[in-house]
């Protein structure tokens, strides 16, 4: 099971709701900061903030994106580390879909 970011990274993820079907997170990251090696299941991102960010994969590779404020983005689960490579402060809600059972 990939890390958890509530447990693993809880000054940078804030739960906002969950139930049975879904765990709505809060992602809040100040410039230069960045979160820990995690994991999320199946999930939309609704991008709060405009900002540039970097992921870092367990494979060893990477990838910096720009975000904008409004953008919303369907995310395979995995794992990654996300860095706030950015100006400004990066937030983030993160819809997690949980798997059915």
């Amino acid at each position: 099971m990939p890390a958890d970011p509530i447990e693993v990274d809880p000054g940078h993820y804030n739960v906002e709701f969950e139930n049975d079907k879904v765990r709505v997170l809060r992602i809040r990251i100040a410039p230069g900061e960045k979160s820990v090696m995690h994991g999320h299941p199946d999930n939309v991102a609704v991008v709060l903030t405009d900002g540039r960010v970097r992921f870092d994969y367990p494979d060893g590779n990477s990838r910096e994106i720009d975000i904008h404020a409004g953008d919303c983005e369907w995310q395979a689960s995995g794992d990654h580390q996300p860095a706030n490579v950015g100006d400004g402060p990066v937030e983030v809600l993160l819809v997690e879909i949980k798997p059915k059972t």
